[in-house]
């Protein structure tokens, strides 16, 4: 085997499709252009490095969909999944991650593999010939934005994406807030007090809300435009939609009991989740917001318990691109106009860490077994990384082509199962089994790496 695999963006998809081709004996090369060129999100160099949340969300595989593809990762020997369940935090049944330590063994695992190696530049042009995968994400350099809108003759579609704050936990006022995973969800007393609590009654709420209106917000640069994914909406934005959306939202206070005050109901509930091992970081949970700095700090204070918060870092927004990928990528995920480019990663139209390593994972896969010659069985629909990829490949009306997280709905429907909300769990249980069938099947049908 003497081709090598390219891929452009060292970022969770990127990095998961290394480790696949390289498992498979295919020698390749990342090329990564941080942190001589930095972005606004990024903060290291390092690779697959958290940007945003540092959730995984769900880890149940029988009644989750990101759950499942978190399971089908592990079986597939995912470096992502397996970075992850080392620097594992407590999050009452999500699967949260210490961040930093997280990216630095992927990028040790990456530079340490024999058939690995990186080289730090940006690529601006779309590569004439080899074998590349581009799995640069939302935050895809302009020269190169430029010249694969050039190459498809379509609109890049594009999103803002919001970052949330993170706060100091020796700043938390205690006496104030407490720990509770809602509904104490858990297995451990670890797990079912993983999140941090701070209450807040109907004229603490209204003001927090006249305050999160008036506030300063971040103006786009003239003749940007784009909408918000709905998974990721800053909460000025959910404010506007209604007084009560924040209510009926992240700051939603049901399954918690305030210790400091059993008999007193709160009116709604802020909460934030350990962002590192040491437990010295908390992240407000769903807050990403779009407000100044300045105005965050005096906004955030407001919430009881953080009014003398210090924040490690304040929360932010940038604009995400995709591609409408129904028009573009063909089911191998590769580029139609030029079949030697895969595509990877959130640019194709999946949102979060998970689906946008999943689909990594597959790219590298499929280009390996390319390079190699090796037999590779058709992916099956009924797994979560079937269903996703062939969403985004053809499965997704390309006229109103959006985002998207992995869901059920995203499944072939299952013969003789119950409909609607009574029969969700069964119904949920039926897919998950045969999804890990069908996935056990698809892995274990694959050709072994060429002598």
């Amino acid at each position: 085997m003497t081709q090598e695999l390219h891929i452009v963006g060292g970022g969770m998809a990127g990095s998961e499709a290394a480790w696949q081709a390289a498992q498979a004996g295919v020698r390749v090369v990342i090329h990564e252009m941080r942190p001589k060129v930095e972005t606004f999100a990024h903060k290291t160099g390092n690779l697959g490095e958290m940007v945003c949340s540092n959730s995984f969300r769900s880890d149940d595989d029988e009644q989750n969909a990101v759950g499942l593809l978190h399971w089908e990762m592990r079986q597939a020997g995912g470096l992502i999944m397996a970075a992850a369940d080392r620097h594992r935090l407590p999050a009452g049944g999500a699967l949260a991650v210490d961040r930093d330590p997280f990216a630095e063994t992927i990028t040790a695992a990456l530079m340490a593999h024999p058939n690995v190696s990186v080289s730090y530049e940006e690529i601006t042009a779309l590569p004439e010939d080899g074998n590349w995968i581009i799995a640069t994400g939302p935050l895809t350099s302009s020269a190169l934005g430029a010249a694969i809108q050039a190459e498809t003759g379509a609109e890049a579609l594009a999103f803002f994406d919001a970052i949330a704050p993170i706060i100091h936990a020796e700043s938390i006022d205690m006496s104030k807030a407490w720990m509770q995973s809602r509904y104490d969800k858990g297995e451990t007393e670890e797990e079912r007090t993983a999140y941090l609590n701070c209450p807040m009654d109907h004229d603490q709420y209204e003001a927090f809300i006249d305050a999160l209106l008036a506030a300063e917000k971040t103006e786009f640069h003239e003749g940007e435009t784009a909408g918000y994914f709905d998974g990721c909406l800053p909460i000025e934005v959910m404010a506007e939609r209604g007084r009560e959306t924040l209510r009926f939202g992240p700051m939603k206070p049901v399954g918690l009991t305030n210790p400091h005050q059993p008999d007193v109901k709160a009116y709604a509930v802020v909460q934030l989740r350990r962002d590192n091992a040491l437990g010295t970081l908390y992240n407000i949970v769903g807050f990403q917001t779009k407000m100044k700095y300045g105005a965050q700090t005096e906004v955030l204070r407001m919430i009881p318990g953080l009014e003398e918060a210090r924040f490690a870092r304040l929360g932010g927004i940038h604009r995400n691109t995709f591609l409408n990928s129904p028009t573009l990528l063909d089911a191998q995920m590769r580029l139609r106009s030029r079949p030697n480019i895969r595509f990877a990663g959130q640019i194709t139209g999946v949102e979060g860490y998970v689906e946008s390593s999943a689909m990594g994972l597959l790219a590298g896969r499929l280009a390996a077994a390319e390079i190699n010659g090796a037999h590779m069985p058709d992916l099956p629909q009924d797994t979560a990384h079937g269903a996703l990829v062939h969403h985004i490949t053809g499965g997704a009306e390309a006229k109103t082509f959006q985002p998207m997280n992995v869901n059920f709905g995203l499944f072939r429907p299952l013969e003789g199962m119950k409909g609607g909300r009574r029969g969700r769990k069964d119904r949920y249980k039926a897919y998950t089994d045969r999804a890990k069938s069908a996935w056990s099947d698809w892995l274990a049908a694959q050709a072994p790496v060429p002598a």
